[in-house]
């Protein structure tokens, strides 16, 4: 199992535009999201204890020090008992109590914690360059769009059938890597409806920029209308997910499909779709790139 670490040092990247800013960990849909954006604001009011002084200071020294104006000249001055004190005491104060929350805040948003009884399970399969949300017990199947009910724990099952992969949705959760053959666990809880936008942060190849998840909260009931619609919808099965896991984007995707517009809602058509890709990793033996979505020798053919 891969273990999730604090996505902290990476929140900064859902926060490059103003779209973002918007739909990121400033404007949380869910718990674990709004004590991550509470860490980050703890953090950085911390950290300005070490950083506002030396803005402040340095345009101060060049005022006082400036060349007309020359501050008072002590030749003989060599130690300061208090100066020491304030330019080693601080830092390792701050030290201390940085690592005190990163300790206290990496426990208390442990992904592998369930957030309550009944969790919804969602399988996530990253490909190149998309995302495939599978709802087992729905039995619906999802390229690029997250559909999660308000108020319900969501248990999500991770795994790729590529190459090592990074899923995000700062709205919701910090970041957590995923790779081929392995299964990551992430909880969370959206306590309001919204959208959101997520994305792959591990970079992996020309369309990796379009490897989006939009995240969409409804309430219960909207939430289980939009599943039954897809009753009608095309199937994902063995043979199609071969075609699916070609390397392609979203678009790529609906032509597959036939879908010109609009979520890319699909029954699932084997249940036990989730574990096969995954098992197809523990055979013992390494899978050949015709088996390897994504490869440049993969072939469909070798899936079925």
């Amino acid at each position: 199992m891969i273990r999730w670490k604090s996505g902290l040092p990476f929140l900064c990247v859902c926060m490059a535009g103003s779209a973002s800013w918007a739909r990121g960990i400033l404007s949380p849909l869910g718990p674990v999201a709004e004590a991550q954006r509470a860490h980050l604001i703890t953090v950085t009011a911390v950290t300005m204890v070490a950083v506002l002084p030396v803005l402040i200071g340095v345009p101060l020294i060049l005022w006082r020090y400036r060349r007309v104006k020359k501050g008072v000249y002590r030749p003989d001055f060599e130690y300061s008992r208090g100066l020491e004190l304030a330019m080693w005491g601080v830092p390792f104060v701050l030290f201390v109590l940085l690592s005190i929350l990163l300790w206290r805040s990496t426990i208390a948003l442990d992904p592998y914690r369930p957030l309550g009884p009944d969790p919804l399970e969602v399988q996530v399969v990253g490909l190149d360059w998309k995302w495939v949300f599978l709802y087992p017990e729905q039995g619906v199947a999802t390229v690029g769009t997250l559909v999660l009910p308000e108020d319900r724990p969501v248990t999500l099952k991770l795994t790729t059938d590529t190459v090592m992969q990074s899923f995000m949705v700062p709205a919701l959760s910090g970041q957590i890597y995923a790779m081929p053959g392995m299964v990551t666990t992430q909880n969370l809880i959206a306590d309001r409806t919204g959208v959101a936008e997520g994305r792959n942060m591990q970079f992996n190849g020309p369309d990796f920029a379009q490897q989006t998840v939009r995240t969409e909260v409804l309430t219960e009931g909207d939430w289980t209308d939009w599943m039954e619609a897809a009753a009608s919808a095309p199937v994902l099965d063995v043979t199609s997910y071969a075609e699916l896991a070609r390397a392609g984007t979203i678009e790529d995707a609906r032509l597959q499909f036939g879908i010109a517009e609009g979520p890319i809602r699909l029954r699932l058509g084997a249940p036990d779709l989730f574990s096969t890709i995954v098992d197809r990793y523990h055979r013992g033996q390494p899978v050949p790139a015709s088996a390897q979505p994504g490869a440049p020798g993969y072939q469909p053919e070798a899936l079925r």
